[in-house]
């Protein structure tokens, strides 16, 4: 156990605006930036959704910003490529990771600030830096790239002769995530660090929240998988650039010329990007499993069902994370006995997410339960990692994944357990820390409004999918118009767009939350939902170092709720046990 809590983040408060709220070391506004920046992204992604919506429900329609007459193929990859990489590295990593487990980890550990001030603000600035990367894609000649979020080679290798987008603007797209790796590896050392160096006297591992648990695997897997992923970013690079054969076989014809590379594998990229791509998906989900635990617990006023057996179920979700990466090249000639064993493991990974399941059904389980807004989002997530969750068995299986591979199911499951229910994840903390971070209430009016509008049309967007998967519907085409037994799948399109239009129309009111309560919502109490861990001990919001210079001592737990014999329903982790005021007997 550490008893140096803030030995390695002693800072002076910042003076002026430019240190204090720009090139900031200071944790908690680091989080908010990268809070923002994913909004900022979000809307991008969304905005490029709705573009891809519209060309898949009325093919013919003229779409504002891609000329006269229908949007060309091209132009719908573009969308497809850009709208997949910048909600997956630019949302879903950045806004879990790096918005709520920079402001929230150092304080429910008791630190003054995160291990590396210095590093931390480096961590954000060179995200940023790769997000303007990929926005430049979109103007450059030739415009974004069309080799999907997951830039494949040859298409993604050869430059120019692979089609429109795959020249500069591919090229950017290497770089921005290349830079986006560095960030990430910046930040993965320094939540490590700081979990396992600068926790509280009386913060054991096990006394730490589990959102703590969360942010501290996804920092291993982040550290172990970006850094895999520039490495084959550098080398797609070089043969982009340099004429290598990292990835482009020998005898490759483009445009009726035989290219110049001999010895290169296609499938080498498959293997680096997958041994990345599917620990991403954990990376994504993961904290807000983290959220939701703290969450249900608070607002059930129960204590974690099973906290030891939720701790290892993550940590088993981390490290079969890093096995299972050939289920996503299963259609790509693999032997079936890999397949096999790819498959066992991905079903195997069922099992401690069944865990975690469970055990937030049996924290709400006879629980006082409370629905506010953030115990609603928290419900949600459950709901659809839940729903996705269960047709990831169906992809599992190599024999029926050969069928759904490329088709609409396999957007659906995705969405679903990685998109959706991670950004559920998000909306709940939101909710949760807005009074710790800006020291005033959310409208709690507003909120559940957003929630059933957002909840309703998800599942109306993304259920229908699987339908349109078994239907045979493939993914990544702009329009089927053309085929025959297609065709009568085309209203569903027209409905799934017209859900789409909404629920994107909804997130307005969150916007408008946010913003209204940051001015007017009514002013926050330290501890505005009876909460027990670290953060809600100290003024809304923080001072400088977190504790005004008071080092915290843990006395208990983080979920100590309704304890027999207790006069309140929560003891907070800094009450020792001769200051628990115990209830008067009857």
């Amino acid at each position: 156990m550490s008893h140096a809590a803030g030995a390695h983040a002693v800072h002076h408060a910042p003076q002026g605006f430019i240190r204090k709220y720009i090139f900031s070391m200071d944790h908690k506004v680091i989080g908010i930036q990268y809070w923002f920046l994913a909004l900022t992204a979000v809307f991008v992604g969304m905005t490029l959704s709705l573009f891809m919506r519209l060309r898949l429900a009325w093919p013919t329609a003229s779409i504002p910003f891609f000329g006269e007459g229908p949007m060309t193929p091209e132009a719908y990859l573009s969308l497809v490529t850009m709208h997949g990489t910048i909600m997956v590295f630019f949302v879903l990593t950045t806004a879990p990771q790096g918005g709520f487990g920079n402001y929230a980890l150092p304080i429910q550990i008791g630190a003054a600030d995160m291990a590396f001030p210095f590093l931390n603000m480096m961590s954000f600035w060179v995200t940023l830096l790769g997000f303007f990367v990929i926005i430049a894609a979109f103007f450059v000649t030739g415009g974004a790239p069309i080799g999907g979020w997951t830039g494949y080679p040859p298409l993604s290798a050869v430059g120019e002769a692979a089609g429109p987008g795959q020249g500069l603007g591919m090229t950017l797209w290497i770089i921005s995530i290349a830079i986006f790796a560095v960030g990430s590896l910046l930040g993965s050392l320094n939540f490590i660090t700081t979990t396992l160096d600068l926790r509280a006297k009386g913060m054991s591992l096990m006394r730490m929240p589990l959102t703590c648990w969360a942010w501290f695997i996804t920092a291993i897997l982040m550290l172990l998988s970006f850094a895999v992923l520039l490495a084959a970013g550098i080398l797609l690079l070089l043969d982009r650039e340099l004429g290598t054969s990292f990835f482009i076989p020998a005898g490759l014809v483009f445009s009726e010329q035989v290219l110049d590379h001999r010895g290169g594998s296609p499938l080498l990229w498959q293997h680096l990007f997958w041994f990345f791509g599917h620990p991403e998906v954990y990376i994504a989900i993961v904290p807000g499993m983290g959220v939701t635990s703290q969450i249900l617990s608070t607002f059930s006023r129960k204590p974690v069902f099973g906290y030891h057996a939720m701790v290892y179920a993550i940590a088993a979700i981390g490290a079969l994370g890093f096995l299972v990466w050939g289920h996503h090249m299963f259609i790509s000639g693999m032997s079936p006995y890999s397949a096999m064993v790819f498959s066992v493991l991905t079903l195997s990974i069922g099992v401690p997410s069944a865990i975690k399941t469970f055990n937030w059904l049996g924290t709400m389980w006879g629980g006082q339960i409370r629905f506010q807004t953030p115990m609603l989002y928290s419900i949600g997530f459950v709901s659809l990692f839940v729903s996705g969750g269960l047709s990831g068995p169906f992809l599992g299986q190599a024999s029926l994944d050969l069928y759904l591979h490329d088709t609409y199911f396999v957007v659906a499951h995705f969405h679903l357990v990685m998109g959706v229910a991670a950004i559920f994840g998000m909306f709940a903390g939101t909710a949760y820390w807005f009074p710790k971070m800006f020291g005033r209430m959310m409208s709690e009016g507003l909120g559940k409004l957003h929630f059933w509008i957002t909840f309703v049309g998800v599942y109306a967007i993304f259920f229908p999918m699987h339908y349109l998967g078994i239907a045979g519907h493939p993914r990544r085409y702009a329009e089927t118009s053309g085929v025959d037994y297609l065709a009568s799948l085309q209203p569903l399109h027209e409905f799934i767009t017209i859900a789409a239009i909404i629920t994107i129309s909804a997130q307005i009111l969150f916007v408008i939350n946010f913003f209204w309560s940051l001015r007017a919502g009514k002013k926050a109490s330290e501890n505005p939902w009876e909460a027990t861990t670290l953060e809600w001990t100290v003024p809304s919001p923080p001072p400088h170092d977190n504790f005004g210079g008071k080092v915290p001592v843990v006395y208990r737990g983080a979920y100590e709720y309704s304890v027999p014999g207790v006069a309140q329903d929560y003891i907070m982790q800094t009450t020792p046990d001769n200051e628990v005021v115990k209830a008067k007997s009857k």
